[in-house]
């Protein structure tokens, strides 16, 4: 056995006690870099990093760090609450760290261009944070570096040109900031990259031809930016890109046929661009596409028969375009396609049966075109089926019975076609549908009653159609209808009592149909209650208070109108409209579970037109009681409901004057009270309404002057007819103010108080001095004049007067022009 000499051990021994010196002094340098820095954190003493202390050990004890050799060579503290700047981070003092991973947290402030003294950075990860500012050029002199994330931040600026020095790098991820500027060339240096983010932000300019370049890019993501110019066909030569999504751009020009060539390609969305022509039948070379999604172009022409190749297709998204033709058979083969989306196109032809082989189908949307033709039965083989949405075609038929038998359907939709016959009622034994619109159609015979007790139907639309008997008497206790309309059919009977079991229920339009009854003030307890239509019927008798504290607090549109209720206006009711005492911006429209697509709509009576009204919650408060029988005053309180929008109280019976309080309706902009019996003068703070449109006061009894204001002269003379005791513009120059326009309005109201001004003037001096006669000589004229009653001198002197003012003033205005 061979000895080693105490001199050779020595000088082992010597070099090994150096080592660990070096290392241990080094270790101590990097955690006392660390710990000034965890110093500089607005929560120091986070849990996490609670481990952080001088008297433990960095390499060992602390939290999200990694020491090689005694080194730091990673600090990961992801997610760890950490409130800081980058400013105070020890750059200079970890010079053999590879791995920062500061994402998920509270940094704010700007990368300083001392990150580039990191210079065996490998993974830089600052994802997540509240960073702003520029991404600094020295950024690029981090030449090991393989991944950069720093996604979901404030950046802004540029991409600096020096990202493309980073040759090591496989990922780039700058997405979800705000970037400008235009994608820089030389990330087409980047020849090992494998993934290029850079969505959401607000990148212009063209993509690169460069980048089709980087052969081994397998996602390539910029949507949601500013893009302009066409895609480069050099794109088609990223055989590995499995991955590419430009959608919400401002692209244009054709999708190349080179895009074909992408063989890998599992995901492609080019939607909401400006695309044009044809859909490439390149694009059925793509076999393991799984997501095509080409929505909201400007696409047109034919769907390629070849995207029925696409066997591994789950999602086919072509909706608003141009797309015109049939739907081909060969979507038939798509076997595993659970998303179909083509409405709003130009589609024609019938309903191809090889549809009907789509077992996996969850959701198909062909609404919107113009398909023909019935509904064949074999649509209903889709037991996969959820959401079938085809309005707005020219369909008929009837609506085949076996839909019932498609158990996990929740939105069925088949408005504004011309389907006729019955309603079937196997669609009752839907028990998960959420929305039935089939309004819009010919439908007839009677409503089946067990509609009432599809408890999870949240919207059911039958509006004009030709449906008859009486409405369903047994919805029920639990119901999630929040809205039900029946608008325009020929229904007959009562209102049903069971509604009030709807609590839920913010829409019911149950107008122009033959319902007899007397106004169900029990609606009043259906405390979420926006829409209240039963225009049109056959309703009667007074409007009586419940007498209840809570009565319609949410109610924003309530149409009584063309019936034959009587007595006073409602004024208990009025007093418990909550919902129209303040003016809510921030109202919106009902939203339906799992929906995107049905909006509710109602018939408005407004400016004197019938207006269909989509967005009704959030543009429209109406209360319109026209064409009934109701008498007496019009109650103060109306004033009191200053988010009215549209005011309606015409052909009535109403007496009295006007009440002054109307001129507090702020946001008023039709105000119809014609064919009434009311009297007395047009209160002055009508004038004030700067919003009101259409103003309707003919046909009753008033007398005096018309009220002027801004909106005055927008008011033609029919807003008055039929009131012969009213004078003033439009209907006759009475009252001293005649404006042509708001302009001359203005004008003209300071040239008559100029002109009386000056006449009053000139009159007094000439009355009372007798222009130089003296003082008793200018009131013996006076009284010779008023004394006899001989007023044509008078008369010719006030139209020399006038003549001479006239002269003056437009010799002053003249003087006025010629200095401006």
């Amino acid at each position: 056995m061979m000895m080693v000499s105490s001199k050779t051990f020595s000088s082992l021994q010597f070099f090994t006690l150096l080592y660990l010196v070096t290392v241990t002094f080094a270790s101590t340098e990097e955690a006392t870099a660390l710990l000034k820095w965890k110093a500089t954190f607005k929560n120091h003493n986070n849990s996490l990093l609670a481990s952080w202390t001088p008297s433990s050990d960095a390499c060992e004890d602390w939290y999200g760090v990694v020491c090689f050799n005694g080194r730091v060579n990673t600090l990961n503290i992801t997610n760890s609450s950490v409130s800081a700047t980058l400013y105070a981070f020890p750059y200079s003092s970890l010079p053999f760290l590879e791995n920062l991973n500061l994402s998920m947290n509270n940094f704010s402030g700007t990368i300083p261009p001392e990150i580039g003294n990191l210079t065996n950075l490998v993974y830089l990860d600052l994802n997540t944070n509240q960073i702003s500012g520029t991404i600094p050029p020295q950024i690029g002199s981090l030449a090991k570096l393989q991944i950069l994330r720093i996604f979901g931040n404030h950046l802004n600026g540029s991409i600096p040109e020096e990202i493309g020095y980073l040759r090591s790098l496989t990922k780039l991820s700058l997405g979800w900031n705000f970037l400008s500027g235009s994608i820089p060339a030389s990330l087409g240096n980047l020849n090992n990259l494998s993934l290029l983010s850079l969505y959401e932000n607000q990148l212009s300019g063209s993509i690169p031809e460069e980048i089709g370049y980087l052969r081994s890019l397998t996602k390539l993501s910029s949507s949601r930016n500013f893009l302009r110019g066409s895609i480069p066909v050099s794109l088609g030569n990223l055989n590995n890109l499995s991955f590419l999504f430009l959608y919400e751009n401002q692209l244009s020009g054709t999708i190349p046929e080179e895009i074909g060539n992408l063989r890998s390609l599992t995901m492609l969305d080019l939607g909401r661009n400006f695309l044009s022509g044809s859909i490439p039948a390149s694009l059925g070379n793509l076999n393991n596409l799984s997501f095509l999604s080409l929505y909201n172009n400007h696409l047109s022409g034919s769907i390629p028969a070849p995207l029925g190749n696409l066997s591994n297709l789950s999602s086919l998204i072509l909706y608003n375009n141009q797309l015109s033709g049939s739907i081909p058979a060969s979507l038939g083969n798509l076997n595993n396609l659970s998303r179909l989306y083509l409405y709003n196109n130009q589609l024609s032809g019938s309903f191809p049966e090889e549809i009907g082989y789509l077992r996996s189908l969850t959701s198909l949307y062909l609404g919107n075109n113009s398909l023909n033709g019935s509904i064949p039965s074999f649509v209903c083989n889709l037991t996969s089926l959820e959401v079938l949405y085809m309005p707005r075609n020219n369909l008929k038929g009837k609506v085949p019975q076996c839909l019932g038998n498609i158990s996990g359907l929740q939105f069925l939709s088949m408005s504004s076609n011309s389907f006729s016959g019955e309603l079937p009622s196997s669609i009752s034994n839907l028990t998960s549908l959420r929305i039935l619109d089939l309004g819009r159609n010919n439908l007839g015979g009677e409503i089946p009653q067990c509609f009432g007790n599809i408890s999870s139907l949240q919207v059911f639309d039958m509006q004009n159609n030709k449906l008859s008997g009486t409405l369903p008497t047994n919805f029920s206790i639990g119901s999630s209808l929040i809205s039900l309309n029946l608008h325009g059919n020929e229904l007959e009977g009562r209102i049903p009592r069971s509604l009030s079991n709807c609590k839920k229920l913010q829409v019911l339009d149950l107008g122009d149909n033959h319902l007899n009854d007397t106004f169900p003030m029990w609606l009043g307890a259906l405390t979420e209650l926006r829409v209240l239509r039963l225009t049109s019927n056959k309703l009667h008798g007074p409007i009586r208070s419940s007498g209840t504290k809570i009565m319609f607090p949410d109610l924003l549109i309530i149409d009584l109108s063309h019936n034959a209720f009587s007595k006073d206006l409602p004024t208990s009711l009025f007093e418990h409209l909550k919902g129209m005492r303040t003016v809510d911006k921030t109202m919106e429209e009902p939203s339906y579970e799992g929906d995107g697509y049905y909006h509710d709509s109602v018939a408005v009576v407004t400016k004197g037109l019938k207006l269909e009204v989509v967005k009704i919650l959030s543009l429209y408060t109406v209360i319109d009681l026209s064409s009934n029988k109701f008498e007496g005053h019009i109650p103060c309180v109306l004033g009191d409901l200053i988010a009215i929008r549209v005011l309606n109280l015409s052909h009535n019976r109403l007496q009295g004057h006007i009440p002054p309080s109307l001129g507090s309706l702020s946001v008023v902009e039709s105000l119809d009270l014609s064919f009434n019996q009311l009297s007395g003068e047009i209160p002055q703070q009508l004038a004030s309404l700067t919003y009101l449109e259409f103003l309707n006061l003919s046909h009753n009894y008033l007398q005096g002057c018309i009220p002027q204001g801004p909106q005055s002269h927008t008011f033609e003379s029919n807003s008055y007819e039929g009131n012969d005791g009213l004078r003033g513009f439009p209907v006759s120059k009475g009252c001293g103010n005649d404006p042509v326009s708001e302009t001359n309005y203005t004008v003209s109201a300071l040239d008559n108080q100029e002109s009386n001004s000056e006449f009053l003037n000139d009159f007094w001096k000439a009355a009372l001095m007798g222009y130089g006669s003296g003082l008793c000589i200018g009131i013996s004229i006076i009284y010779f004049m008023i004394s006899t009653g001989n007023m044509q001198w008078l008369a010719r002197i006030i139209e020399e007067l006038e003549h001479k003012i006239i002269m003056r003033r437009g010799k002053k205005r003249q003087s006025q022009i010629i200095e401006i």
